[in-house]
């Protein structure tokens, strides 16, 4: 049997200082990495970020054989272990840009995703700014005998996207976000994450900006719901440990996925 695999989730507050967001992310990589940690997940746009939106994000878009994916091959390579973090990719039409996700090791892209609902909601539209992914089957990799899968933050709140990475033989759902602040937000951060990981029966590890724009809380969620790791509104840190027996031990108790009478399909 393969041991527990680490994962770690970093929560950090990108800015519109791409050099500085890179120095970012490798300080935190080493320190997850000193934790134990095999995976470590960093927010959505952690490449670019402005507040609001205007047109710099396009100017900042880099393709996935830019500075910042080689950045991450770096690190990873450096530290051995895996990383994901929330890209501002270029776009085919030059003026919106793609709000990406990529998966990295030593020896590059392990998998991409790129977000497939976007933030139209509670007053926001990222669909102006940003080009919606296309409907394709989950790229998922395996680290230490785990299945990971790739969904972005607004993802949430719609089941079906989890739901995808679960037929697709993930056990665990990593999550970049950006989860904007606001009434009863944190609630509701909280509650999806849980609710992903028991219908799913799977690990389910978040990792946000923290406030004042985004809740923070980045937490690693257990196949039955329980947080087992978190940081709270801090810039550091959190590892947890994922183990292939707790999967299998509630999948046997509680079989809900074989039980299930719906499949989810396009649309």
């Amino acid at each position: 049997m393969n041991p527990p695999v680490g994962i770690a989730v970093a929560q950090f507050a990108p800015t519109a200082d791409r050099a500085a967001n890179r120095e970012t992310i490798a300080g935190l990589a080493r320190r997850a990495a000193a934790r134990g940690a095999a995976v470590a997940l960093f927010p959505e746009y952690s490449s670019y970020f402005t507040d609001p939106f205007d047109d710099s994000l396009a100017l900042n878009a880099e393709p996935l054989e830019g500075e910042f994916v080689g950045s991450l091959a770096g690190l990873a390579d450096e530290l051995g272990i895996l990383v994901v973090a929330g890209l501002t990719e270029r776009a085919s039409d030059g003026e919106r840009v793609r709000n990406t996700v990529v998966a990295v090791d030593g020896s590059g892209i392990r998998a991409v995703y790129r977000k497939q609902h976007l933030y139209d909601a509670f007053g926001q539209r990222e669909s102006d700014w940003v080009e919606a992914g296309t409907l394709e089957p989950p790229q998922t990799f395996d680290v230490g005998g785990l299945r990971f899968g790739l969904m972005t933050c607004y993802d949430l709140r719609f089941p079906e996207a989890a739901r995808v990475l679960a037929d697709a033989g993930a056990d665990v759902a990593l999550v970049p976000a950006e989860w904007v602040r606001g009434p009863l937000k944190e609630h509701h951060w909280r509650t999806l994450l849980t609710a992903r990981a028991i219908e799913n029966t799977m690990y389910v590890a978040a990792a946000d900006h923290p406030p004042t724009l985004g809740v923070g809380h980045s937490t690693v969620v257990d196949p039955q719901g329980v947080a087992i790791a978190a940081v709270g509104t801090a810039t550091d840190v959190a590892v947890a440990w994922a183990d292939r027996d707790a999967i299998d031990n509630v999948r046997r108790v509680n079989p809900a996925l074989q039980l299930r009478r719906y499949r989810v399909v396009p649309r």
